[in-house]
């Protein structure tokens, strides 16, 4: 444990870095928008594509991994959906409120497990995590929109909003142009690959420390049950049943590792935004990505060692 929380660590300052650098005022809110929207439309793609272009998808468990991903969420999901009723007649929870459960239960933060791939795995950690990312992406965001749709009080987007805002999304349009890259085999010059991986260099610090500007202490009030919940079911379950389905699936190695830290990492921090756009309780999902954020110092180590 002592050797994955070693690895973890620079992460974790990296985080506390960004929440510092946020609280003394260097950077104002308008601005780290700005730094989010570089990180989010040039930076993770530029290494997701770099990353893909580049990887032997034959050396991969790819499909494997990709049951297992998608098997670990489906499970979640459904496992949610039957406890919906169940929060609502004995905690009172409603239907926006569970909507921020949903979310910070199934949703990851890509840029933190990028990081932590990065380094407690190395360069093979990114390729098999942006490999993982092609499967999860559009699940993940479909059924997020069509829980928030059906039980909070936002407007339903129509098919085409769905399909436009997927194939619009710069990390599947990146992952997407390096599949192709990769399966023509397609060499592009020396000059375009350093470009790349200078700023493929650039984006995992500049993510974190975006994850660190985003948090919010003050916003957290006494844990109540739909906190209490939103907070750790994720950490707790998402890896035991993903543990289950990489072993079904005949998983082992640093796909396995990769796929315990995708299913440990903290929500995605856009889930506040989506909650707030379709009607769900934005606050509490807030409070949510910020102590699951927290939490992951103990619980990502603890995930890895147990079951990765």
């Amino acid at each position: 444990m002592l050797m994955t929380l070693a690895a973890l660590l620079p992460v974790i300052l990296v985080i506390a870095s960004g929440y510092l650098v946020a609280r003394t005022g260097l950077i104002t809110g308008e601005q780290w928008r700005g730094v989010e929207r570089l990180a989010y439309y040039v930076l993770f793609p530029a290494v997701l594509f770099r990353t893909i272009a580049g990887v032997d998808f034959a050396s991969l468990p790819t499909f494997d991994m990709g049951a297992a991903l998608l098997s670990s969420i489906v499970a979640m999901v459904i496992a949610l959906l039957m406890l919906r009723p169940v929060l609502e007649r004995v905690f009172g929870i409603t239907g926006p409120r569970f909507t921020s459960i949903f979310q910070g239960t199934v949703r990851w933060n890509a840029m933190i497990a990028l990081a932590i791939a990065d380094n407690v795995i190395g360069e093979q950690g990114l390729a098999i995590l942006a490999i993982a990312m092609v499967f999860m992406i559009p699940v993940l965001n479909i059924a997020s929109i069509l829980v928030l749709s059906h039980y909070a009080s936002g407007t339903t987007p129509s098919g085409a909003k769905i399909a436009r805002d997927l194939y619009t999304n710069p990390f599947i349009v990146s992952i997407g142009a390096g599949v192709i890259v990769n399966v023509l085999g397609i060499p592009f010059p020396s000059a375009v690959d350093d470009t790349l991986e200078i700023l493929a260099r650039a984006s995992l610090p500049i993510g974190i420390i975006c994850v660190g500007a985003g948090l919010d202490l003050s916003s957290l009030r006494r844990p109540g049950p739909a906190l209490t919940l939103g907070t750790f079911l994720r950490p707790v379950f998402m890896p035991l049943i993903a543990f289950g389905f990489v072993h079904l699936f005949g998983v082992t190695g640093p796909a396995q590792t990769v796929v315990i830290i995708a299913s440990a990492v903290p929500s995605a921090s856009n889930s506040y935004l989506l909650a707030r756009q379709m009607g769900g309780d934005a606050k509490l999902m807030a409070e949510i990505i910020t102590l699951q954020t927290l939490a992951a110092t103990v619980t990502i180590p603890l995930a890895v060692l147990l079951f990765g």
